[in-house]
């Protein structure tokens, strides 16, 4: 295993980074409470402060629970669609739509 980094780009990964525990810079039962009552939230903040490593670690906390399937899916590609959804957000949309449940 390669030795651990600081990172300065991207999403921070446990097994490779130096991090604090994510869902700990977030109410993790607070947000619990929204997607139980079918609610929106949002996750704001400045540019690279951890906003992909909180959603990741949080996609995993509730898959692990069993209760929920959650996915992290990036389609940051689409803005260059600008105000066209159908080409910006339709052809990933239609990719995860076609992949295959894992058991």
């Amino acid at each position: 295993m390669p030795e651990k980094q600081f990172n300065t780009a991207g999403p921070s990964k446990p097994e490779l980074h130096y991090l604090l525990d994510p869902l700990a810079r977030v109410d993790v039962q607070e947000i619990e409470a929204l997607i139980e009552t079918q609610r929106y939230f949002v996750l704001h903040a400045p540019r690279q402060t951890g906003k992909t490593t909180v959603l990741l670690a949080l996609m995993e906390h509730l898959n692990a629970h069993g209760r929920y399937r959650a996915l992290y899916a990036n389609i940051e590609t689409a803005q260059a669609a600008r105000g066209n959804v159908e080409r910006g957000v339709g052809p990933r949309a239609r990719r995860l739509r076609c992949r295959p449940a894992s058991t």
